[in-house]
């Protein structure tokens, strides 16, 4: 926890290494610890691995994130590790739920599921923000009290 705690922020994501591992490794059903990743970078890891950290550290759940789940959350191998992702309908081509986890005191999780819009909504509203974004762009410049100074 020592080598986690002492990463430098801000920073940015290296190619490997302890940083990169945390970001985009992810929970596996599978027969090894370790295994190369689907993603193309860092590894996957099962059930063993997150057993064995939870151990160590006197920890009862790993809540992690980055990783697209249809429900917004999803729990992994007997609830000892959650997967949290915010963003619904990710970049307009999952049609996932995003989801918000809230922790008690008394420890217990409740998740706050953020519904995705339907897809076609989202691409007018997309379209609409594009086209008004364009229009500001293309609007003549500003004249009288509002225009540039010249000192």
């Amino acid at each position: 926890m020592d080598d986690i705690r002492h990463i430098a922020r801000p920073t940015d994501v290296p190619d490997f290494g302890l940083l990169n591992d945390l970001l985009w490794s992810d929970p596996a059903d599978q027969e090894k610890d370790w295994e190369s990743s689907e993603r193309g970078v860092s590894y996957s890891f099962g059930k063993k691995v997150i057993s064995e950290f939870l151990a160590r550290h006197d920890f009862d759940l790993v809540c992690r994130a980055h990783m697209v789940v249809e429900d917004g959350y999803e729990f992994f191998e007997d609830r000892i590790l959650v997967t949290v992702f915010s963003a619904p309908n990710y970049c307009g081509e999952f049609d996932n739920y995003g989801a918000v986890m809230s922790v008690s005191t008394e420890l217990l999780c409740s998740f706050e599921l953020l519904k995705p819009l339907d897809s076609s909504a989202l691409k007018s509203q997309m379209k609409k923000s594009r086209n008004k974004r364009n229009s500001m762009v293309n609007s003549p410049p500003p004249t009288g009290t509002f225009a540039p100074q010249s000192v």
